[in-house]
């Protein structure tokens, strides 16, 4: 992982990006959403992750994440760690169309890094940015919300369903997949 940047205090609400080697578009099917919030919801009841919003799109995840607990660059770590085993698994075993084709970028990646593994699915670092003001907080969690809408996926952030908009739009009784601590 780049050491590049870090978290000062995991403790206060930090934005993250957590982006797919070459920005390649792997979150198009059901499976790998599931690994997806089954890690994240798995990071959130044993390793102290609280999550204030989230969004997946086809080629990267954006977080607003705190920890009481560990540090958040070791929560990453193994968050990137145990997904990449699954993503991995998940290409193999399943119908996946892309198979070949994902798996050879996967390979070509970590042999770029030569860090002794077979396959690289997550670029390194994840560029945290503190977001210690409640106007930093609000704009981080309206960009998150409104990428679907500004990548012209969707016509409202209500209508992307691997986010956490339903917590934050009023009236909404819709529950996303990762259980999130809404900041409002």
């Amino acid at each position: 992982m780049s050491q590049r940047y870090k978290v000062i205090d995991s403790t206060v609400p930090t934005f993250v990006t957590i982006t797919i080697n070459d920005w390649v578009d792997l979150f198009i099917r059901p499976t790998y959403f599931k690994i997806l919030d089954d890690s994240l919801n798995y990071c959130i009841a044993n390793k102290g992750l609280t999550v204030y919003a989230y969004i997946y799109m086809s080629s990267h995840l954006h977080l607003i994440i705190s920890s009481q607990e560990n540090e958040l660059q070791d929560i990453i770590r193994d968050l990137k760690k145990h997904t990449s085993k699954e993503f991995k698994k998940a290409i193999k075993e399943l119908p996946e169309s892309r198979r070949a084709w994902l798996l050879v970028k996967f390979n070509y990646a970590a042999k770029r890094v030569k860090k002794g593994v077979s396959y690289k699915v997550w670029k390194d670092g994840y560029h945290p940015v503190i977001l210690d003001i409640s106007k930093k907080i609000e704009q981080r969690i309206n960009y998150i919300h409104y990428n679907p809408v500004a990548s012209e996926l969707v016509y409202h952030e209500r209508d992307w369903k691997n986010s956490s908009y339903a917590i934050y739009e009023e009236d909404n009784l819709e529950i996303p997949s990762v259980k999130v601590h809404p900041l409002w």
